[in-house]
């Protein structure tokens, strides 16, 4: 089974929650627009949050490796924080999971699971790609 989630103005923690919920259950994943999904909070401290996990990791070959500049990368990456990798489970999982930053043609019919706009102070994803 496959279910198809529409990230665009949905919360970063919420959306990979959901998807890493609907892997574990078994399902195949697909999570689009990745690139204009909310992170809620002060941009200040987004960004500020986001440097210092870029500048603590990719300084050698020994790791550790943290965020790529890349906002598919970035939401699938959070997933994984949310999923048990290591294990077999959550190995299996996670290969289940697809992020795309716009809708591939596809997927452009099929329904998709689409989350509240977040109303509060937030950044897109794509904006604080730019700002990294």
């Amino acid at each position: 089974m496959k279910i198809v989630i529409d990230a665009s103005n949905g919360i970063l923690g919420r959306v990979a929650s959901y998807a890493a919920k609907q892997s574990l259950l078994g399902k195949e994943v697909i999570v689009v627009n990745c690139s204009n999904i909310a992170i809620s909070g002060a941009n200040r401290m987004i960004i500020g949050e986001y440097k210092t996990l870029v500048e603590r990791g990719g300084h050698s070959l020994n790791g550790p490796f943290h965020i790529k500049r890349n906002p598919e990368r970035i939401m699938k990456r959070t997933i994984r924080g949310m999923l048990s990798y290591k294990q077999g489970r959550g190995y299996a999982a996670f290969k289940k999971i697809m992020c795309y930053n716009d809708v591939p043609a596809e997927h452009a019919n099929e329904k998709m699971v689409k989350f509240e706009a977040y109303k509060g102070r937030s950044m897109k994803l794509k904006e604080l790609v730019k700002e990294l």
